[in-house]
């Protein structure tokens, strides 16, 4: 794997970050929020690009890898956030207008997922929607 392949598969890795940020930001991570990232990375995420992880999967999975990985391990939702935020302001180039538009529609999918959006969940993408537009 080169070192544009790994840049994608953490690429992914921090999107699972972010997508948990999304779903635990009220602490409970709900099976409806998990069952409707695993739809939209199956539906939408598989197609985006080739990019393999070193085991030959699409790198894609690797977001729900990590987004199950961190429910398990159970972290701060912010702290997944900043992380997400820090690789962003790194790798801006990686984000074109279509990447983002489907990280919007992901995250808004998960946050709808379970009655609606509530409060944490509606200031988390806003958090997004601002480093987005900067």
């Amino acid at each position: 794997m080169n070192t544009t392949d790994n840049i994608a598969v953490t690429f992914y890795q921090n999107l699972g970050k972010l997508f948990y940020a999304i779903a635990a930001s009220d602490k409970i991570v709900r099976k409806s929020e998990y069952e409707s990232l695993k739809q939209i990375v199956k539906s939408k995420w598989l197609a985006v690009d080739d990019i393999t992880d070193e085991f030959g999967v699409d790198a894609a999975f690797q977001i729900e890898i990590v987004f199950d990985w961190m429910d398990y391990e159970t972290p701060n939702a912010a702290t997944c956030f900043k992380e997400f935020q820090n690789f962003y302001e790194e790798h801006k180039s990686r984000f074109n207008t279509e990447i983002k538009t489907l990280i919007w529609e992901t995250a808004n999918a998960i946050a709808g997922a379970f009655s609606g959006k509530n409060k944490s969940e509606l200031m988390m993408l806003g958090r997004l929607k601002l480093i987005f537009e900067n």
